[in-house]
């Protein structure tokens, strides 16, 4: 089963919110690993077209309700990902929506990669 199959299946959500989401989220990493990137790609084959097919992102810690809302209750801990809670909403997901991605990417690039690829993609998602 690849990774979009397993986030539909263990999150409830459509292939179009997996997509988008593992998009907007690989995409991230992406920026952030530059070259590195291509342990990740390795591991997960789909994730340049993912990458491709991402949304634009919404900044949501910079303003707005949403930003506030991600301060207010602590989110900014969450790192980077916090700058994709905008996105993840107008996807019809939330901020625990977000963190069971993640949570099911990294169990994903640990079963096929190794703890030395989960942890690169770790480390760029949450610092």
């Amino acid at each position: 089963m690849n990774l979009v199959e397993q986030i539909i299946q263990k999150l409830g959500v459509s292939k179009e919110q997996a997509e988008a989401g593992l998009g907007l989220i690989l995409k991230l990493a992406k920026d952030k690993l530059g070259a590195d990137f291509s342990q990740v790609s390795n591991v997960i084959p789909e994730a340049n077209n993912l990458v491709d097919a991402a949304p634009s992102e919404e900044k949501s810690a910079g303003g707005g309700l949403l930003g506030m809302l991600v301060d207010k209750v602590g989110l900014g801990g969450l790192g980077k990902l916090a700058d994709l809670a905008a996105s993840f909403q107008k996807l019809g997901l939330d901020m625990d929506k977000l963190q069971e991605f993640v949570k099911t990417i990294l169990a994903f690039v640990e079963s096929k990669g190794g703890t030395v690829v989960k942890d690169l993609l770790n480390k760029v998602l949450t610092k």
